[in-house]
């Protein structure tokens, strides 16, 4: 159960800061930073890392903090907030009709 909650939790906060309009003015644009916010394969694996390295303040999900498990985490986040970045949009799910 806790890789779904930290799936979830990491797609989210992916989606949030590559396309959240709340972030439009902050956001970078250009530069090796702007490619990171716009890519939402990259943000997934950052923000894989950061969960897990904050897991401690919270009781959703628990891992050691091996160096190890925080790659595989962030090879996790990386993979599930592209499924979703190429899945879902604003509208629901996306349906292509080439």
């Amino acid at each position: 159960m806790s890789l779904i909650y930290f799936s979830l939790v990491c797609a989210g906060l992916t989606q949030i800061l590559v396309y959240g309009k709340i972030f439009n003015k902050i956001r970078p644009t250009q530069g090796w930073f702007g490619e990171l916010l716009s890519c939402p394969m990259c943000t997934g694996f950052w923000s894989g890392i950061f969960l897990w390295a904050s897991n401690n303040y919270t009781e959703l999900f628990t891992f050691d903090y091996s160096l190890v498990t925080g790659l595989f985490l962030g090879c996790l986040g990386s993979l599930v907030s592209y499924i979703f970045a190429v899945t879902f949009d604003d509208d629901g799910i996306k349906i292509d009709n080439n």
